[in-house]
């Protein structure tokens, strides 16, 4: 065996090994939760961009969406609770367990999540939950989608924002997908934008670390049409609700 073949597979086992360290969040916390949310009509649980560990009190972009919808049920006349779900944990090798749930696509963790949630509505069949996400959160919501049972798609359903071009959308009428009305370049693949926003985003973070200034990855990558007010989303969000409300 030569010694080029002996670097590409020890390379090749380091790397696994390395994905093997990875630190999942436990998400107890979620559970209890939902768990307490019974006296509740609906369950909204809120899935950050990015890694998926945004606090909602930090999520400045997809917070006010979340109020919305918030205020919308309120108008409607039902009382509801926001759950966050941790997708990654703050750590290293936290940070490792998210790229892994990524590239596999969260098969792991969107089985765990739509297992949650069909338990939860198993125990309270007249309760709704709307699993909602922004960007890569909106990937992730998608998969639990697919996982939810047909049975249970009366009482759960999904609000994606900005799901990235990658995810296949699951095609339901349990699930709303926001683009911007198409001007998404992150949904819409539109690598005019795309491609040059990618290259300077990392960049604009180091220097931003190394100033000391706090900035996240997304806010670096600045993609124009990627952003999400409630003003422009917020009627299309108000008549998927009433719609699927109907069915309560």
């Amino acid at each position: 065996m030569s010694r080029n073949t002996n670097k590409v597979i020890i390379s090749v086992l380091l790397i696994g090994s390395f994905f093997l360290l990875g630190e999942a969040p436990d998400n107890l916390r979620f559970k209890e939760m939902i768990n307490s949310a019974s006296d509740k009509e609906v369950v909204i649980v809120f899935n950050s961009g990015g890694w998926g560990n945004t606090p909602i009190d930090k999520a400045d972009d997809f917070r006010p969406i979340i109020e919305g919808i918030q205020n919308t049920l309120k108008d409607f006349g039902y009382s509801s609770m926001v759950i966050p779900y941790e997708r990654t944990k703050q750590s290293f090798f936290g940070k490792v367990e998210g790229l892994k749930e990524t590239f596999t696509f969260f098969q792991k963790q969107s089985h765990e999540l739509a297992a949650e949630i069909e338990d939860f509505i198993d125990n309270n069949p007249q309760k709704k939950v709307i699993v909602t996400g922004l960007s890569n959160g909106g990937a992730f919501v998608d998969k639990v989608m697919e996982k939810i049972s047909e049975d249970k798609r009366n009482n759960v359903f999904a609000i994606e924002v900005g799901t990235p071009f990658w995810e296949t959308v699951l095609d339901s009428e349990s699930v709303l997908l926001l683009d911007n009305n198409g001007q998404d370049p992150l949904s819409k693949m539109d690598l005019k934008i795309l491609i040059p926003a990618f290259f300077k985003a990392p960049i604009k973070w180091s220097l931003a670390k190394v100033s000391g200034q706090e900035l996240s990855f997304g806010h670096a990558l600045k993609l124009p049409g990627h952003y999400y007010g409630w003003e422009d989303i917020g009627s299309e969000i108000s008549l998927f609700l009433e719609k699927r409300l109907v069915l309560f």
